[in-house]
């Protein structure tokens, strides 16, 4: 979706920047007084670093590389009170993050003002506030806590899956209603004709738009498509990316093999899959983002 300017915009819940699950579970077991009595108590202690902090934090150190106005933007979207959100603000100071615009919603869900905002990407720990982004036409995904991160430099790397997150789902119901087989061939036979956007399809082309701004060799940001497609289903996806005039850095074709232990060798620092088991075993060696879309979310 377009948002109000050119910047890039990615809104994020204080429980995926921040690790709040101690007072997360007092409000799951005593209720909103006691979190909000919680955290009033405990505004002065900083928060420990959430599942997306380090991508924020790289994330945020674009405006630095560029003159003029700040081209990208982190909005803040919680479900604190302004508050109890205090003590979110006292720890995004204390990090030294230029997170200034935010919305507290008091219990209420926050993601309704995504498209106000003119956010790009909502990344949350509520898998419910991302259903209703991603019905609004944003990009969404519900972080997943995994292990442990490596962060070898600054570049800035992202890495999605291919079907229902860059693409429509529409080869995966073949595959998912007919199998492997048919879904080659009908692959094979449609190799000429794009697949449909996908939830994350605004999001990759607000991406480019952003690494056009740098020279190839000092552009801060780098792309991959990590698929469990393999030839002859990868000609498709080529010709698709090539009719949408969209540049994916590097492409991993991996016919069924573990995303993981790829992931990690990309060093990306967040993957975005629809298949919860795949997430699953990704958040073993990057954060990464369950994408709620398609036929493998679909509820029986």
């Amino acid at each position: 979706m377009a948002g109000r300017s050119d910047k890039l915009v990615i809104a994020i819940s204080s429980r995926a920047l921040f690790n709040l699950e101690d007072s997360h579970r007092v409000f799951e077991e005593q209720g909103l007084e006691a979190f909000s009595a919680y955290q009033i108590e405990r505004e002065n202690d900083v928060l420990e670093k959430g599942e997306a902090f380090h991508l924020v934090e790289k994330f945020l150190q674009i405006n630095h590389l560029l003159e003029g106005e700040p081209q990208v933007e982190v909005i803040l979207l919680s479900r604190n009170s302004a508050d109890t959100g205090l003590r979110v603000f006292n720890s995004i100071e204390h990090y030294g993050l230029d997170i200034t615009r935010a919305a507290f919603c008091n219990g209420e869900s926050p993601y309704r003002y995504i498209a106000p905002f003119g956010c790009h990407l909502f990344l949350s720990s509520d898998g419910r506030d991302v259903r209703q982004a991603l019905e609004q036409g944003v990009a969404a995904a519900t972080l997943i806590a995994g292990g442990a991160r490596e962060h070898r430099d600054d570049i800035l790397r992202f890495a999605f899956d291919g079907d229902a997150v860059i693409f429509s789902d529409e080869a995966e119901k073949i595959f998912k209603r007919d199998g492997l087989a048919a879904f080659a061939a009908a692959e094979r036979a449609s190799a000429q004709k794009p697949l449909g956007g996908g939830p994350f399809k605004g999001f990759l082309e607000a991406l480019q738009r952003l690494q056009s701004q740098f020279s190839a060799d000092t552009c801060p940001i780098r792309t991959a498509l990590v698929t469990a497609r393999s030839a002859p289903a990868h000609e498709r996806v080529i010709r698709t990316l090539r009719a949408w005039n969209v540049r994916i850095d590097e492409s991993i074709f991996l016919g069924g093999l573990p995303k993981g232990e790829f992931l990690r060798a990309f060093g990306a620092d967040v993957f975005f899959d629809d298949q919860p088991s795949h997430c699953i075993s990704a958040a073993e060696h990057v954060a990464t983002g369950h994408v709620p879309h398609g036929v493998a979310n679909e509820v029986d």
